[in-house]
């Protein structure tokens, strides 16, 4: 059953995130060092460019690295830095093929524990702990995926009402809070940046 997903902020793109496992996860692996939006719709772009009804692991994986450079980077390009993230991608894939047949939703089915899921999402190449709890309290807030523990393990992410990441996006008010917060925390590291620089003069 496809869930109603507005990360993309765009309808087809957003569509596609609601059905597709693999597409959340690409998403996710490519949002990083550019906006939200452009991140998410990356999936459909990618999609719309190999061609077919739904993204495949197989396929891309399979790929010749330079063709699927070539078609991440074509203008507009998937994201800021198209070669290294079409690698990146392309690993995803590799790994899920290897590791889960190439079906995506089997990272998260049967994680008996929060613990155990952020686990699997930590061994995804470009998945490090931050990003892994940002996924699992997406998969837990927005996709219904509730391993027992599923909050604790995505620490700050799970919390219940938080405007902390994606995670919490669900239209354009919580994008704008979610903004609102992440400006708030660039600040706070700045004049904390700048309180250390000050002690050490």
């Amino acid at each position: 059953m496809a869930t109603e997903i507005h990360l993309a902020q765009q309808d087809e793109a957003d569509e596609l995130l609601g059905r597709s496992p693999l597409a959340a996860l690409v998403g996710m692996l490519l949002d990083q060092q550019i906006p939200m939006e452009w991140a998410f719709t990356g999936p459909f772009t990618i999609l719309q460019r190999i061609g077919g009804d739904d993204l495949d692991a197989h396929r891309i994986a399979a790929y010749d690295p330079e063709e699927f450079a070539a078609l991440v980077s074509e203008k507009p390009a998937v994201h800021r830095y198209p070669g290294s993230m079409a690698k990146r991608v392309q690993q995803l894939c590799q790994f899920l093929v290897a590791g889960y047949d190439g079906d995506a939703a089997k990272v998260w089915e049967g994680a008996a524990t929060g613990a155990e899921l952020l686990k699997r999402l930590e061994a995804l190449p470009g998945f490090g702990k931050q990003k892994s709890q940002i996924f699992l309290a997406l998969l837990g807030k927005q996709y219904g995926v509730q391993p027992k523990g599923w909050r604790e393990a995505a620490g700050a992410y799970g919390e219940q009402g938080a405007f902390r990441s994606v995670a919490d996006i669900t239209g354009p008010e919580s994008l704008v809070k979610v903004r609102a917060h992440k400006q708030e925390m660039k600040q706070a590291a700045k004049v904390e940046k700048a309180e250390k620089a000050a002690k050490l003069k």
